[in-house]
């Protein structure tokens, strides 16, 4: 798992590549009305770190869906976008099969699969990425595909290829300090629940950062989001827990008062926890510095794997729960 994370550098730089090949002219951009992505697990948090991204430049809704069921308002001018990495996840191909029905503004961003082999068959838009990598590990992929598409089809002006090079250097560069941080973080987590926390519009990065301590470093963690949890899960903090270890993933974008919120809570709840770790992106675009934080955070997921003497690679549970639903 180290040599992807060592290697996402290269994946962002050839994701870019890709990207600049992408075929969008079955989509008639202003026929759209909104949109909808739809993946799971190591797919799907792509499109909800996106939906969020989108939030303040698309002028139209953007929805993420983990399910099997495609939602009732989706029609003719919604575009609905199929991320499944490896193209054989049910539950994406379930929603696939019904879109079809009911869109003809598809595209599919696959390694392979069931999903290419639909998406040839129907004549659909589909951006091919490389295969052959866990899902979580090739983050880079679909993510930058996402930012494609949407500029392509004019809905973001984002000048998301000038951020994927502004990371590139970023990383290249500060590597050595990056990895230093992120074991850091490791050490202060281990043997804790970690508790994870962002401002709104940044969760996407908290969830996928709880969703690699899960699968890499095989821990529970929970993550919620300010200032939402200033109006519930503020009052569970009652009293001293050292088995529990916070971090705040901070970066430059976000709003002032759910700044400022970040800070008081950190004076509340520091004092009753092991640890406080406040994680400040780098990088002058907003994508530089989700990308900042998901590197670093990969990074500490596999030094935690590390800490705890464990295999990051294997989810053996997730194939158990496979093999059984391949029998109904």
């Amino acid at each position: 798992m180290k040599k992807y994370v060592a290697n996402f550098t290269h994946q962002l730089s050839e994701a870019l590549a890709i990207s600049k090949a992408i075929d969008l002219n079955k989509i008639r951009a202003n026929e759209i009305k909104n949109i909808l992505i739809s993946g799971l697990g190591g797919s799907g948090i792509s499109g909800t770190i996106m939906a969020e991204l989108t939030a303040d430049h698309c002028k139209f809704p953007v929805l993420v869906n983990k399910d099997y069921s495609l939602p009732e308002w989706v029609n003719a001018s919604t575009l609905v976008i199929v991320c499944s990495y490896s193209g054989n996840t049910e539950e994406t191909n379930a929603v696939l099969n019904v879109a079809i029905h009911k869109t003809s503004f598809i595209v599919c961003i696959t390694s392979g699969g069931r999903v290419l082999e639909i998406a040839k068959n129907k004549n659909l838009s589909h951006i091919l990425i490389p295969g052959g990598h866990p899902p979580r590990a090739s983050f880079a992929y679909p993510f930058v595909q996402l930012l494609a598409v949407f500029e392509k089809l004019g809905l973001t002006q984002f000048e998301y290829e000038k951020a994927i090079q502004e990371a590139v250097h970023l990383f290249d560069t500060h590597q050595q300090e990056i990895q230093k941080e992120a074991k850091s973080l490791a050490e202060n987590l281990n043997n804790k629940l970690p508790v994870l926390y962002s401002t709104s519009g940044n969760e996407g990065i908290a969830i996928r950062f709880r969703q690699q301590i899960n699968e890499n470093s095989k821990m529970l963690s929970w993550s919620n989001v300010i200032p939402e949890m200033n109006h519930n899960e503020l009052v569970g903090w009652v009293g001293e827990n050292k088995n529990l270890a916070v971090v705040a993933l901070r970066n430059s974008f976000e709003h002032p008062r759910s700044a400022k919120r970040m800070e008081i809570c950190r004076t509340l709840i520091a004092p009753l926890v092991s640890s406080w770790t406040e994680i400040n992106a780098k990088g002058d675009s907003r994508i530089t510095q989700t990308l900042y934080l998901i590197h670093l955070t990969d990074w500490a997921s596999c030094y935690l794997a590390d800490l705890k003497k464990i295999d990051p690679v294997e989810v053996k549970v997730i194939d158990y729960l496979k093999a059984e639903l391949s029998k109904f």
